[in-house]
């Protein structure tokens, strides 16, 4: 017989697997449940009634979280000589070009965010295939193709992110930190949800939201009752 960590007993004495709970509830119980020696990220997986296949039924969206991601989004900007200075005092990590296209295409990729122009689209499309898997590829949905990189950065930089669905139905994405209180995960969550009703495809049938799991780094997940939210 398998034997049962401590941390596992201490998990399976704080809540129940069979359960689910309300949102700021849930909220709570994530934190409970979590043992990592660092500040892990929360997670809301949300599955959604459509079919990912279908064109009119792919779910993408922004969202600016109220109370921020809690961590450090390293920037990248992708811009022409004017507007760098705009970039750097909005708070980018990276500023440039060509230098930055040249690093990338040898295998650079440690940022969580680029921010670009549609005047050098020509020049970044040819990154997609790099890009594109690791969900870096700027969008003009996504508010990272814009002729105002400044505000873009901002946004960025205080809680901006970027949702879609994945080919089973799944929205996956992190709304905080262990660290931040039940009500901060809560009200995140909340606005994440609320932008997915919002983004409901008009050709999906029958129920859109089936299930919502509240989840840590290292952590079993808690379902919520979406019949609470």
């Amino acid at each position: 017989m398998a034997r049962i960590s401590k941390n596992r007993k201490a998990v399976l004495a704080k809540y129940d697997a069979s359960k689910e709970y309300s949102l700021l509830d849930a909220a709570g119980v994530v934190k409970e449940i979590t043992f990592t020696k660092f500040d892990a990220s929360v997670d809301i997986d949300v599955r959604l009634g459509v079919d990912p296949r279908k064109a009119d039924q792919m779910v993408r969206g922004v969202v600016t979280l109220p109370h921020g991601t809690g961590k450090d989004v390293r920037v990248l900007v992708l811009c022409t000589p004017d507007k760098e200075e705009e970039a750097k005092a909005a708070g980018a990590d990276y500023v440039g070009l060509d230098e930055y296209i040249q690093k990338i295409e040898k295998g650079w990729t440690d940022i969580d965010v680029i921010i670009t122009m549609p005047a050098v689209m020509a020049k970044v499309g040819r990154l997609g295939r790099i890009l594109g898997p690791r969900n870096l590829m700027p969008n003009p949905k996504a508010g990272t193709v814009t002729t105002d990189v400044a505000k873009a950065v901002r946004e960025v930089k205080a809680g901006k992110i970027d949702f879609k669905v994945d080919k089973t139905g799944i929205i996956h994405t992190s709304i905080g930190k262990v660290s931040f209180g039940p009500e901060q995960i809560a009200a995140n969550a909340t606005e994440v949800l609320a932008t997915l009703n919002r983004l409901k495809p008009s050709s999906a049938k029958g129920t859109y939201i089936k299930s919502i799991t509240l989840s840590s780094t290292m952590s079993p997940g808690v379902v919520v009752d979406k019949n609470s939210i």
